[in-house]
C-alpha cells in the first residue's frame, strides 16, 4: 500500500481527530489541533496529512505560527506539534514522511525557523538540535536536549530569545 502526503483540507478534520485520539492516551493533542485551528497562529497550508491509496487519513503533522524573542531579536518562527499516526501505521515510517512534508512545505513558504519539544533521537533524524545553541529558549522545564530547533533555509541567525507559544498550548 502506498502512502502520500498533502496538505489537509477542511473536510479531513474529522478524520484527523480520530487519527490524534487513536495515537494518544487522550484527547489532549486532538482537542489542541482543533483550539489551533480556531486561532490566529494556524496557518492552513502547513498543516499536513498522510493518506493510504484509498484517500483515509492515517498521519499528521501540524505547524503553527509562535513568537520568539522580545526587543530587536523577536520574529516569528514556527512549532512543530502535535504530529500523530495511526497506532496500525506506526513504526512504518509514516511519522517520518508527513514530518518532512510539513517541513518541506515551511521551508517552500520561506519560514525561518522550526521548534519542536520532543525525543532528541527521533527529532534528530531531520536536523533538529537544541535550541539553546541558536539562543532559542522554550517556556517548559525540560533537559536542553528536548527543546529543539531547526533552522531553514531562509534562517538569517534569528530570531533568538525565549519562544512564545500560541494560547492552545498553553491551556493542554
Amino acid at each position: 500500500m502506498q502512502v502520500t502526503t498533502r496538505v489537509e483540507c477542511p473536510e479531513d478534520a474529522p478524520a484527523t481527530r480520530r487519527v490524534h485520539m487513536a495515537a494518544f492516551p487522550g484527547p489532549d493533542e486532538a482537542d489542541l489541533v482543533d483550539a489551533l485551528r480556531r486561532d490566529p497562529a494556524w496557518l492552513p497550508g502547513l498543516s499536513l496529512v498522510a493518506v493510504d491509496d484509498a484517500g483515509l487519513v492515517i498521519g499528521h503533522a501540524l505547524l503553527t505560527r509562535l513568537r520568539v524573542g522580545g526587543g530587536s531579536g523577536t520574529g516569528d518562527a514556527l512549532a512543530l506539534a502535535p504530529v500523530a499516526v495511526a497506532p496500525e501505521w506506526q513504526r512504518r515510517g509514516v511519522g517520518e514522511l508527513v514530518v518532512r512534508a510539513a517541513l518541506s512545505a515551511a521551508e517552500e513558504a520561506g519560514e525561518k525557523l522550526v521548534v519542536v519539544l520532543g525525543d532528541p533521537d527521533y527529532y534528530g533524524r531531520f536536523g533538529f538540535i537544541p535550541a539553546g545553541r541558536h539562543e532559542v529558549t522554550g517556556p517548559f522545564e525540560v533537559p536542553d536536549a528536548y527543546f529543539q530547533a531547526l533552522p531553514l533555509a531562509a534562517y538569517d541567525g534569528g530570531p533568538r530569545g525565549l519562544c512564545r507559544y500560541p494560547e492552545p498550548f498553553v491551556a493542554v
